[in-house]
């Protein structure tokens, strides 16, 4: 399971150091792709296999359907950490997600989330004002 912030920056070549604690977890192989909310989200080899077989099983005579697929499918890239701990971002999930230098790493269960540090802290700051209202929209969960 993934959990925690962290911060590091990316650099010019799309470098990023991945959090040492999510390293063992990700492998030195994984996946990362266009998330939601404009931010890149990370899957281990077997998460994104399980993930992979859901979207199999989507009706691909939905138009949503199909539409999500490609979203998703088309921006996926295996990554490898290198012996700094770093992985190289393509430029096409750079640009989809804003990152320019300072980024956010977020650990969130089984993925983990690649955030530009502005869009991540407009993002929190929006969601803190309405979190006790998403809480109880959220039918059955107790903390």
């Amino acid at each position: 399971m993934f959990m925690g912030e962290y911060q590091h920056s990316i650099d010019a070549k799309g470098r990023m150091i991945v959090p040492a604690k999510f390293r063992e977890s990700l492998g030195e192989h994984f996946v990362i792709t266009r998330g939601l909310d404009q931010c890149i989200f990370g899957y281990p080899m077997d998460e994104w296999r399980k993930l992979e077989d859901k979207l199999k099983d989507l009706p691909m005579t939905k138009k949503d359907a199909r539409a999500f697929a490609r979203f998703f499918f088309s921006g996926a890239t295996e990554v490898e950490v290198d012996k700094q701990g770093r992985i190289n971002i393509p430029s096409t999930l750079i640009g989809y997600a804003n990152l320019e230098k300072e980024c956010v790493i977020l650990g969130v269960s089984s993925k983990i989330e690649i955030w530009a540090k502005e869009s991540w802290q407009q993002y929190f700051e929006q969601s803190a004002e309405s979190f006790d209202e998403i809480a109880e929209n959220l039918i059955g969960f107790d903390f």
